[in-house]
């Protein structure tokens, strides 16, 4: 991970004035922080130091954070503002006060099947919203998808999308040791994040399907503690069925995560919700 310089507290970027960290990653320190143009409390992304060295990066990185500004989905965290100021790379976004879905899981272990997949049609939903606007996501993963209270219905939380604006370099554009900080996290990325090949939205919707198997079997689908063992098996290791770790659910989901999960990018989904349609009709329920 990148050695930060802290942000002293109450120093003011591009109108946003830090107040606490609230968060760090891969690719940066998020903090609270007061828009003073807008009274409003917003997340504060700022990102590695190193990543403002690349010029193709920054073009990106601004390209895409306009882009995703411009969509309107009830499941996307709301961007604010981005760009460059005193040398650093930002990105504002709403504040979001609950758990995102690592920290949930972390805490209390696999999700039951309604709430997970309550979580995964709204995830879905918003990344075909994205998709339908040329934008990919590329890291899909727990840790950037933030959770709220519900004001309706039974389950206690709605899911809200974030990082989009992040474009990751692919693995062909980075050293083997930083290849966990660039691309994505290891647990989620797909075999074609990992060749170098173009990644599209079948790409972001084999992320999910790793994210709604964690959800569902309190582990991800690979399991390796060696990062290059870990590319291999995404790239080569069929999964595991997902009715091994869940004898609760039918050897239909099974099916369906096999497709979802599958290698060739032509062989997958057509699309996020119809992965997530497929999965729920598996199950025998509904997203609540």
């Amino acid at each position: 991970m990148a050695r930060y310089q802290p942000i002293q507290l109450g120093a003011q970027i591009a109108g946003y004035q830090v107040e606490r960290e609230i968060g760090r990653g891969g690719m940066g320190v998020v903090y609270l922080a007061k828009d003073l143009r807008m009274g409003r409390v917003v997340a504060l992304k700022v990102l590695a130091p190193e990543l403002t060295h690349s010029n193709v990066f920054r073009r990106r990185f601004i390209h895409e954070s306009r882009m995703a500004a411009a969509i309107d989905h009830p499941h996307i965290v709301p961007i604010f503002g981005a760009g460059e100021a005193n040398g650093v790379l930002y990105i504002a976004m709403r504040y979001v006060s609950g758990p995102d879905l690592g920290a949930l899981l972390d805490r209390d272990g696999p999700l039951p099947v309604n709430s997970a997949m309550r979580i995964a049609a709204q995830v879905a939903s918003a990344l075909d919203a994205a998709h339908e606007h040329g934008l990919v996501h590329r890291d899909v993963k727990p840790g950037n998808i933030l959770l709220d209270r519900s004001p309706v219905g039974d389950d206690p939380y709605d899911a809200y999308l974030m990082d989009f604006g992040m474009a990751k370099p692919s693995l062909e554009e980075v050293s083997l040791t930083t290849v966990g900080q660039f691309i994505g996290t290891l647990d989620y990325v797909s075999p074609e994040q990992i060749s170098g090949h173009p990644v599209d939205g079948r790409g972001d919707l084999y992320n999910l399907a790793c994210v709604v198997y964690e959800a569902l079997a309190g582990s991800s689908v690979f399991q390796h503690d060696d990062d290059m063992a870990l590319l291999w098996a995404h790239a080569n290791e069929p999964p595991p069925d997902l009715s091994e770790s869940r004898p609760d659910l039918a050897p239909a989901v099974d099916r369906v995560m096999t497709k979802a999960l599958a290698k060739d990018p032509e062989h997958r989904y057509g699309s996020c919700r119809e992965f997530v349609a497929e999965l729920i009709s598996a199950a025998g329920g509904r997203a609540s």
